[in-house]
This record gives structure tokens, sequence and C-alpha cells, in this order.
């Protein structure tokens, strides 16, 4: 067995996805589809990732001035890279375990992720929610947003699923704002970690 340095590890992973990919992709979003893949070793995603006009472009410039990133689990933030956070200035946040978020969950007979989304609007500036586990805040997002309480820089769509998570993303995609999304079933909280790292990154070699 041939021996690898951990440092070319990722890159050697990376000449072997573009040389599988099963088709071209747009290079505008390919560091995106690249890191995914990576994560997953799925290479649906090439043609489940989406995105509308622009989008990695809008979150990349978003990144560069700072957003706070919006998790709906503390797994996804956890493995958003820390380094290039702090490198663009941005947060990532989690309420999901927030006291005050449970307490009235159970009050109004809602999930945290709907708490959560209702805490996350009253934040200033770029925002970019990146949700792998909970459709209910995509549902969320989009009540909030056509009440006009909340306007996200970039919605990633990508909660993985069975129950409500397809219908969910296809609403975010209806719904007027930049996203990238995991059409179908598939997703998780380590994709929507990847689709932020990619970003970072992209914006951290800018």
């Amino acid at each position: 067995m041939e021996y690898i340095k951990p440092m070319d590890i990722e890159k050697r992973s990376m000449e072997i996805i573009e040389s599988e990919l099963p088709h071209d992709i747009a290079q505008e979003n390919a560091d995106v589809i690249k890191r995914v893949i990576h994560t997953t070793a799925d290479f649906d995603y090439a043609d489940n990732l989406v995105f509308s006009e622009n989008a990695a472009k809008i979150g990349e410039n978003a990144l560069k001035n700072g957003a706070v990133i919006v998790t709906d689990t503390n797994m996804a933030k956890s493995g958003i890279n820390k380094a290039a956070l702090s490198k663009c200035g941005c947060e990532a946040v989690c309420f999901m375990a927030d006291k005050d978020v449970a307490e009235e969950a159970v009050k109004r007979g809602v999930t945290r992720a709907v708490i959560s989304m209702e805490k996350a609007s009253e934040i200033k500036g770029d925002v970019i929610f990146a949700i792998g586990n909970a459709p209910t805040a995509l549902f969320e997002l989009k009540r909030l947003m056509e009440s006009g309480k909340i306007k996200p820089t970039l919605i990633i769509a990508v909660p993985v699923g069975f129950v409500n998570v397809v219908e969910a993303k296809e609403e975010i995609m209806q719904c007027g704002c930049p996203y990238v999304v995991a059409r179908g079933r598939k997703g998780g909280s380590t994709v929507a970690a990847a689709i932020v790292n990619a970003l970072l990154y992209r914006t951290t070699r800018a």
C-alpha cells in the first residue's frame, strides 16, 4: 500500500473526484459540489445539488462581509472550519439547545427549530442559514420571509429524511431567496457544514 502524506490525501481525493464525476459541472459551483462529494463519497450530489443564480458568489460575498451562519444542529456548527471562520471575521451559531428556545417550544407546542429560526430573525446584517436536519426550520424560514420578518442572504437547504423533507426543500426553491438545495431525501448536517466550508475556503483563498 502506498503511503500518502496527510497533507496530500485531500488533494488526491479531489483529483479522484474530478476524474470520476459523471458529467461536467458548472465551474462556479464546482468547489461546493466536490466538497460535498468529498464529505459523503456520494456522486449523486453532482445532480442533487442545485443552485439559484449566483448563489455561491452571493454566499462568498456575504462571508467576506462577516456574515453570521445559523445552523439547525450543533453537529453542523461543529463541522464548520473555525480557522476559516475566524479569518473571515464570521460567526457560526446554533440556538437549538438554548434554554429559552426549549422552553418556548414546549409552551407553544412547536419544534425547537421553529423557535430557533424566530430567534435568528433578530440577527442584523448578512445571515446564511445552513439547515441540514429540520424541515420545520425551512417551513418557518419561508413563513418569516413572507411576513417580512427576515431576509436571509443565502439558505443552504439540505435536510435529510423522509417526512416533509422533499416538500420543504422545494418550497425554499420557490421563495425568491438565494439558495443551495440538495433535492430529494439526501443531505444532513455534514453536508450543510461541507457547503459552508467550501464557501469559506473560496473566500479565504481570494
